[in-house]
């Protein structure tokens, strides 16, 4: 240990820096180790030092995270080097990785706390920790590291394989400690794959190491393995194999992927009989469809499977290629909670709106009404059995589930419309037929958070204007009547929620369907697809109701609430610059107190320090500032009803203006002038 503490006082004398460096840098570092006398006798004792460090694992872990990064460091330097000067690294590394990963299983072997955020297949970001130099090493001397993993891993998943086969299971613990060893192996495997490197021994060796995991997937579900999704250490496996198949797919699935991999391919026809990324697609399909019909308790592993869906369906030429998938056309047909079991699960109930995004994706790339109206089939039976449900039990658990599941689902479905032609899909097939239910279930249900917010939130999304979706013909007047449904939820929940008595948990009774509620109306003020002047002009009422309600819900909640809790905040502040944009009459129109108050409620929102916030802020009082400019200080006497009654709220409080245009000013000198 001598000559390390030598070594490294004499690098400090050079100046090497103790920061991470640039690749010149760490090339200039590792060719002065080398040419240093002592650099012979240095390697060797920081190897050993390395090796008895993974060793004592119990004593030494927080050291090793530091350890591997200076191995790591080391042999990403060699590639910048120049001569010949022997490293002796490739000595070393070998016996380092086959230290690390069997220190790993002497831990597993030993048992682990029970306390899951010290067990690194528990806690993502330790086990990041512990991987992330793992690729650099491996990849260094990829064909000696990968023997020394399939020496490790290979018997491992024999004898996982003799188990499935037993008739009489295997010993719980035994199978216990089994799946986490395979676990780790596959998540070092998925490490290693996490960084591509290009060459053709570089891919075989790829293939070597991911044919293993792709044979386990064969035996996970197979046997009594298909009655143990409960048990931790299969859940821990599957989780790693989804981390696998995300680094894989993104490495070596696709058009181009497979035409810089044939060496890859090839070599998975030798030992799998995959020879094409179809085929393999096909496989993590597979996978993804057993989950989600075999999990219904864990959603940690529901939500890790469908993240994965998603990145493949959002995915131009994966989205296509699932297409081509019987198992993906049998999950877009067959979403239901008979084939897939989470949607029973209540628990899982929020998982369903990424599920049915994920369908929306896919059923949207097709570009066809007739395969929408198709795979919508099980949500219309839904549907049905809502609509024909009568009045007198209406509010049981059954109907109430079914409500908070097809509100989820629809959300999902709604929010995978992104062009004017998928919304019209969903608009058309919704409206008017089914429209009424949502009337109906917040009516029965407007006391039920459980029910209601699932259901606002949906219309939120329905209602949102984005990516230009909701663009109707000149002559339609679907925007018009979108509206219309809109406020009647809006008024029917809103004048509901209003009469009931206050709550100790606040925020989840009445606060959370305010603030959607909030987001609903000022989506569809700014969207620009809705002539508002025609409501006025035939005496509809369906605008001032909204808007009244929604201002009696937002002035319901006290300031010191509204600004306390993040989403209100900035559900509100939104609102109100849209509303003073959009429909500053109406705001003009209200009596002098109810005026001060939202005149109060700015002045508080630019004393915030949120810069979107202070924008809105900002806005709101430049409409009204422009509207007292335009129709007061330049306008012709006597003026117009709105401008009357902005005078007269001056008049009654003739500091609020001068606060609010002070307060405006510092805001903009605090974050816009350098101290």
């Amino acid at each position: 240990m001598e000559i390390v503490q030598t070594v490294m006082n004499n690098l400090r004398t050079r100046g090497v820096r103790k920061r991470r460096t640039t690749n010149e840098e760490d090339r200039l570092q590792l060719s002065e180790l080398v040419n240093m006398e002592s650099y012979s006798e240095w390697i060797h004792a920081v190897a050993e030092f390395t090796l008895r460090s993974l060793q004592s694992w119990q004593w030494a872990s927080s050291s090793i995270y530091y350890l591997l990064g200076l191995w790591s460091r080391l042999v990403s330097s060699v590639r910048y080097m120049k001569g010949d000067m022997p490293t002796m690294l490739d000595k070393f590394v070998p016996d380092i990785i086959d230290r690390f990963l069997s220190s790993k299983f002497e831990s597993f072997q030993a048992g682990l706390s029970d306390d899951l955020s010290e067990n690194p297949l528990d806690n993502a970001e330790l086990l990041q920790d512990q991987l992330d130099f793992i690729p650099y090493l491996c990849r260094f001397q990829y064909e000696s590291c990968s023997k020394h993993i399939l020496q490790i891993s290979d018997p491992v998943l024999q004898t996982y394989l003799e188990a499935v086969t037993l008739e009489v299971p295997m010993d719980k613990n035994k199978l216990f400690l089994i799946e986490t060893k395979l676990a780790w192996i596959v998540h070092v495997v998925a490490a290693i794959l996490k960084t591509k490197y290009s060459g053709e021994t570089q891919e075989i060796h790829d293939a070597d190491l991911s044919a293993r995991v792709f044979r386990l997937i064969n035996i996970t579900d197979s046997g009594f393995q298909s009655q143990r999704y409960a048990e931790i250490s299969k859940q821990r496996l599957d989780h790693a194999i989804l981390i696998f198949f995300q680094h894989f797919k993104r490495s070596y699935v696709g058009d181009q992927a497979m035409q810089s991999s044939k060496q890859l391919y090839t070599r998975f026809s030798e030992l799998l009989g995959l020879n094409d990324h179809l085929l393999v697609l096909n496989v993590i399909v597979g996978k993804i469809a057993t989950n989600l019909k075999c999990y219904p308790e864990s959603d940690e592993v529901i939500n890790h499977t469908l993240n994965l869906f998603l990145e493949m369906a959002t995915g131009y030429m994966t989205g296509k290629l699932l297409l081509k998938l019987d198992t993906v056309q049998l999950i877009i047909s067959h979403h239901t909670r008979e084939h897939f079991s989470f949607l029973k699960d209540y628990r899982c109930s929020r998982s369903r709106t990424s599920f049915f995004y994920i369908i929306g994706l896919l059923v949207f790339m097709e570009d066809s009404f007739l395969k929408f109206k198709s795979s919508m089939d099980p949500l219309l039976q839904d549907f049905v059995s809502l609509e024909s449900t009568p009045d007198a039990i209406f509010r049981t658990d059954t109907a109430k589930h079914a409500l908070i599941g097809l509100m989820r689902d629809l959300r999902g479905i709604a929010m995978a419309t992104n062009s004017r032609k998928t919304y019209t899909f969903l608009f058309d097939w919704l409206y008017p037929a089914h429209m009424p239910l949502f009337l109906k279930a917040i009516l029965h249900w407007a006391d039920t958070p459980e029910v209601t917010n699932p259901l606002l939130k949906f219309v939120a999304e329905f209602v949102w204007n984005k990516s230009q979706r909701l663009t109707f013909d000149a002559s339609s007047p679907n925007g018009i009547l979108l509206f219309r449904e809109v406020s009647k939820l809006v008024v029917s929940y809103g004048s509901r929620i209003l009469s009931l008595p206050n709550h100790a948990d606040m925020y989840s009774s009445k606060y959370k369907g305010t603030w959607i509620v909030l987001t609903i109306i000022s989506r569809a003020l700014a969207g620009n697809y809705v002539n508002f002047g025609v409501f006025e002009i035939y005496g509809d009422r369906a605008l001032a109701d909204a808007l009244d309600i929604a201002l009696k819900m937002a002035l319901s909640i006290p300031l010191a609430d509204l600004l306390a809790y993040r989403k209100v905040t900035v559900a509100y502040f939104t609102f109100l610059e849209v509303l003073i944009k959009s429909q500053i009459t109406f705001i003009l129109n209200l009596d002098s107190t109810t005026f001060m108050l939202i005149a109060g409620s700015i002045q508080s929102g630019l004393q915030l320090s949120d810069t979107n916030i202070l924008s809105q802020c900002a806005s709101a009082v430049d409409y009204l500032a422009s509207f007292y400019f335009h129709h007061i200080t330049l306008g012709e006497s006597p003026g117009s009803p709105a401008s009357l009654n902005l005078a007269r709220h001056v008049a009654d409080s003739p500091s609020i203006f001068p606060e609010v245009c002070w307060l405006f000013f510092l805001s903009f000198y605090v974050f816009h002038c350098p101290f």
